[in-house]
């Protein structure tokens, strides 16, 4: 399946472009909802024929009725069964873009993308809009183009004066559903937009969190999102205002043209039209097509009433854009054997703090290890984090064999990482080591805790903060994690730390065993650890 992956920046960059592109990878799902909502006007020709023969007929008695009552029985139950069917279908072709368009997302969320609110917003509430779009709007558009048109040429076999007034009623009817669209598409945008701003403050404050509490600086922050949000409740009463405003232009356009049928056929019936008309109506022509004129309009009304999902889908379309164009640090990087890393002339500073690195130059060469060791707060932590993408290039160049990072991207996903604090998510043992690789199996995941020394029943449950596990467990774990995972670059951070000698030297055979054959780099303090290096650097 082929999906559109546009850049939003581009000059030329067409959000319904976009989405008719993301469309089309799904159209086998959505064909048969088009066609099963087209179809709607066939069972509402019958009922109008149906009612105006029982009508017509009922003064000869009810067995002369009987067919027409049955047609119209028959048409509505019709009718009923297609539209559940056609919602049911259109609601499946819905859920599969919305699906797919909110993995894309996600996955550029935390596998590289740096843009943050922008891509959880279009994560969130940008792929939502696509399921109202594809159910309601895409469907609803073809068949306000295709069945006025087939309700309009069947009211011409009974009268075409009325098929030709109420085609004449249908054009300002089009043209206010297009002006209307055009306000709706500016307020949409102007909701995305403050939804989005919301988002990002929302976002950048719960990163901040500690800072703010550090400062107290909660009720400044507390103004600012109480002020993003009124922005959003005003810019979502103009969206509101705008669908209320076209729903009252598309009902008076409606009811005007249903009721000059009315006028006409009336006073057609009794022969008191003003003007010559090339027709003779009777009462079975006059009730089919007072029956189906309001039939007319449904499709056209039903766009009207999802116009708003286009307008809402085309001003996230920018923002799914760009979640999609970014590139995803697990596709860009992918290390194949052992590296050789290089650090040129690296500086690392902190926004609104002070170097944490400055012209640090390393050299390590594939399938080497080497140990940072040095104080607390000398940057050893830092230049692993580097590598991952967790803090900033200020200056220089790291070099990845032949190919610069700034370039390429991070390692984040390419690497085998084990942390000072390794993550703990809710599940087994078992479970949480598999995080480093889904795909091993449970032979792999049992070999890779015997060897980190973790022995017993790994499908014993923890909790997200690690209950049940001691310290030295916990550093088990994101060693065996490190030990499940094919990557041939290892960074460890300070994995011995806060243990004691007995637990420090029943660890160094699990770090053998992992750096062996690989390229890795370990930021630590103890000389244990760093005597398993080929080479140490001190800072």
């Amino acid at each position: 399946m082929t999906l559109a992956v546009l850049d939003p920046d581009e000059p030329d960059f067409s959000a319904p472009a976009w989405l008719k592109a993301r469309l089309r990878a799904f159209a086998p799902g959505i064909r048969p909802a088009v066609l099963l909502t087209v179809l709607d006007v066939v069972p509402a020709i019958g009922f109008a024929a149906g009612l105006a023969l029982a009508v017509a007929s009922l003064g000869e008695g009810l067995d002369q009725a009987s067919f027409g009552l049955g047609l119209a029985v028959i048409s509505l139950v019709a009718r009923a069964g297609l539209a559940a069917f056609a919602t049911r279908v259109g609601a499946r072709a819905g859920q599969q873009v919305k699906s797919a368009t909110r993995r894309t997302a996600v996955a550029s969320l935390f596998q590289g993308n740096r843009s943050g609110s922008g891509t959880l917003t279009a994560a969130v509430e940008g792929a939502e809009t696509l399921d109202g779009y594809v159910s309601r709007f895409t469907t609803a558009r073809v068949a306000a183009t295709v069945s006025p048109l087939i309700a309009i040429a069947a009211c011409a076999v009974a009268s075409p004066v009325a098929a030709g007034i109420l085609l004449a009623t249908l054009i300002p009817f089009t043209v206010g559903m297009a002006l209307a669209g055009v306000a709706a598409a500016t307020e949409s945008r102007r909701q995305f937009s403050a939804l989005d701003q919301l988002a990002s403050r929302y976002l950048d404050r719960v990163r901040a969190l500690p800072v703010i509490l550090a400062f107290q600086a909660e009720a400044s922050t507390e103004a600012l999102l109480a002020r993003d949000s009124e922005r959003l409740a005003q810019k979502t009463s103009g969206v509101l205002r705008v669908a209320f405003l076209s729903s009252a232009v598309m009902e008076f356009f409606a009811a005007l043209s249903v009721a000059l049928v009315a006028v006409y056929c009336g006073f057609a019936l009794l022969g008191l039209l003003p003007f010559p008309v090339p027709e003779t109506i009777d009462l079975p022509r006059a009730l089919f097509v007072l029956a189906l004129a309001p039939e007319v309009y449904a499709p056209v009304r039903r766009l009207a009433a999802a116009y708003h999902e286009r307008q809402a889908a085309e001003a996230a379309a920018p923002a799914l854009a760009g979640a999609e164009s970014q590139p995803r640090a697990g596709q860009r990087r992918r290390l194949v054997a052992p590296p050789r890393v290089r650090f040129e002339a690296i500086d690392i500073r902190y926004p609104g703090g002070e170097f944490a690195i400055r012209n640090f130059g390393l050299t390590i060469d594939a399938g080497q290890t080497v140990a940072l060791v040095g104080p607390s707060g000398v940057g050893k932590t830092s230049l692993l984090h580097l590598l991952l993408g967790l803090a900033p290039l200020t200056a220089g160049e790291v070099w990845i064999d032949d190919s610069a990072m700034s370039e390429d991207g991070d390692l984040a996903g390419a690497v085998a990482w084990a942390g000072q604090h390794p993550f703990v998510s809710p599940g087994s043992m078992g479970h949480n080591i598999a995080l480093a690789r889904p795909c091993a199996t449970q032979r792999e995941v049992m070999a890779a805790a015997a060897r980190a020394g973790l022995f017993g029943d790994i499908e014993r449950p923890i909790d997200e903060r690690g209950g049940g596990l001691s310290g030295g467990e916990r550093r088990r774990l994101g060693l065996a994690r490190a030990l499940l995972s094919d990557a041939p670059l290892v960074l460890l951070d300070e994995p011995t730390a806060n243990l004691d000698a007995a637990s420090e030297i029943a660890l160094l055979p699990v770090l053998k065993h992992l750096t062996r054959g690989r390229t890795a780099l370990i930021a630590t303090h103890s000389d244990r650890v760093a005597r398993l290096a080929d080479r140490i650097v001190h800072l």
